[in-house]
């Protein structure tokens, strides 16, 4: 028996759907208003759009071709729209999915007005946005499935089959929502309280970031200031334990790291031994090495295998972490995550160098050999300028003639036309397919459709 006739069937059965009362009530119309309106709360939506980026992620990992992508959106008619035109133009909805972008929502959604990425915007603009998003999606679920009924209502007798078909076989426009709760917005109780407010309203998956909440930055500007392993990992648990109050028992964490760009701490790590967590995160603090001669009043000192070291401080409070350290950072924030109950990391880069990224997964993938990453395809790159540069390194490595070009110079016009050009544009269609292939890639965000990013959705 088709969907739409035992939807029908069971509008039958309700007891009083026969009585003169309702008499004018007809169950079919009652069944095709089930289809139209499958969700009936958030929870129903986070519970559906979890198990399909499970099997999502089990896609990817038997075939790394099959990646996942998002748009970011920051209105419910956006988003709704952007899903229609997706399913209309690829006749489906797999594997993509809709992005919902802290940075958005502080510039377009906040009552104060325009904001910085810092985190400054209300908590409950984000749940908000969400609830948003999956109204409009409903609607369109509506909107398509009321246009089959009608369809089925004028069709003649040699078409109902046909018709019913498309019904039978509709593909809903709910998608995978992840969901960007910055840093916690507080402490790992605000956390979790946030966190239960995102997924009411149905995100499936909370995507959040090792940086200090009141001092978060944008990904990509300087002064991030991240946090000791165990603060974030508290975090971490925090939304898990909103996941499983909910019934959402597979909800998605993603764990993003800022340390490649972050060369600052809030505090010290708390360490019991050597070797531990705390003892690793500190290890990367620039420090000096003093003795009783040189010690001042009020320094902050740490033993370091028998030596009495002291980590620079700035006038801020903040503490600084020796240069060059970001990627061993990485790897170890993400590889710590994956084995504290995050599904997925997010390393927040400066620029898309697919050989930068793979360095850092091939390090993770030693010790979580099916890590997977979510990546961030940013408007804020310079994408022409990153490969171009990336074809001129590769062509000087390959002995090519590169005496045409000038590495300082390469956005300069005279060069638009040229094989370097060229050959860097192939490279940025390919981008996410080579990257997903190559760098354990799983999902790449789209968080702002660009030029560079137009050829990207498949």
């Amino acid at each position: 028996m088709s969907k739409l006739n035992n939807t029908i069937e069971r509008a039958n059965n309700i007891p009083e759907i026969n009585t003169s009362n309702w008499k004018s009530i007809n169950p079919e119309y009652v069944a095709r208003m089930r289809l139209q309106n499958q969700f009936k709360t958030g929870i129903d939506i986070a519970k559906y759009t979890a198990s399909i980026m499970r099997k999502d992620m089990d896609d990817y990992d038997n075939d790394p071709s099959k990646y996942t992508q998002s748009l970011g959106c920051w209105h419910g008619f956006i988003g709704q729209q952007k899903l229609i035109s997706i399913k209309k133009h690829f006749g489906t909805n797999d594997k993509k999915y809709l992005y919902l972008s802290g940075w958005m929502i502080a510039a377009l959604r906040s009552q104060f007005g325009p904001l910085p990425d810092q985190s400054m915007h209300e908590k409950t603009s984000v749940a908000s946005l969400i609830k948003e998003l999956y109204t409009f999606l409903k609607q369109a679920d509506a909107r398509e499935l009321g246009g089959l009924f009608r369809e089925l209502d004028n069709a003649p007798d040699n078409k109902k089959d046909e018709v019913m078909n498309k019904i039978e076989n509709f593909e809903t426009h709910i998608v995978p929502i992840i969901a960007d709760i910055d840093a916690g917005f507080g402490n790992e109780e605000a956390t979790y309280l946030m966190a239960k407010q995102m997924i009411e309203a149905g995100a499936c998956a909370i995507q959040i970031e090792n940086q200090v909440s009141d001092e978060k930055q944008c990904g990509h500007q300087d002064g991030k200031v991240t946090v000791p392993h165990a603060e974030f990992l508290a975090k971490i648990n925090a939304v898990r334990y909103a996941f499983l109050e909910l019934g959402v028992d597979d909800g998605v964490i993603v764990a993003r790291t800022d340390s490649l760009g972050a060369g600052l701490t809030a505090r010290l790590a708390i360490t019991h031994e050597e070797g531990d967590l705390g003892d690793k995160y500190n290890s990367f603090l620039d420090v000096d090495e003093i003795d009783e001669t040189n010690m001042k009043h009020g320094d902050v000192m740490i033993n370091r295998k028998g030596k009495i070291v002291r980590p620079k401080r700035l006038p801020s409070n903040l503490y600084q972490f020796r240069k060059g350290t970001g990627e061993e950072r990485c790897i170890l924030d993400s590889i710590t995550s994956l084995q504290n109950g995050a599904d997925l990391i997010w390393i927040e880069t400066e620029k898309p160098h697919i050989g930068q990224i793979a360095s850092m997964m091939n390090e993770i993938r030693k010790v979580i050999p099916n890590a997977k990453l979510v990546y961030n395809n940013s408007p804020s790159f310079n994408w022409t300028l990153n490969f171009r540069q990336q074809v001129f390194d590769a062509m000087s490595e390959a002995g090519e003639d590169t005496s045409d070009y000038n590495r300082d110079d390469l956005m300069n016009e005279k060069y638009d036309n040229s094989e370097l050009a060229m050959r860097a544009d192939d490279k940025i269609r390919t981008f996410q397919a080579d990257a997903s292939k190559e760098a354990g890639i799983f999902h790449h965000l789209i968080t702002l459709p660009t030029y560079h990013t137009r050829h990207s959705m498949r």
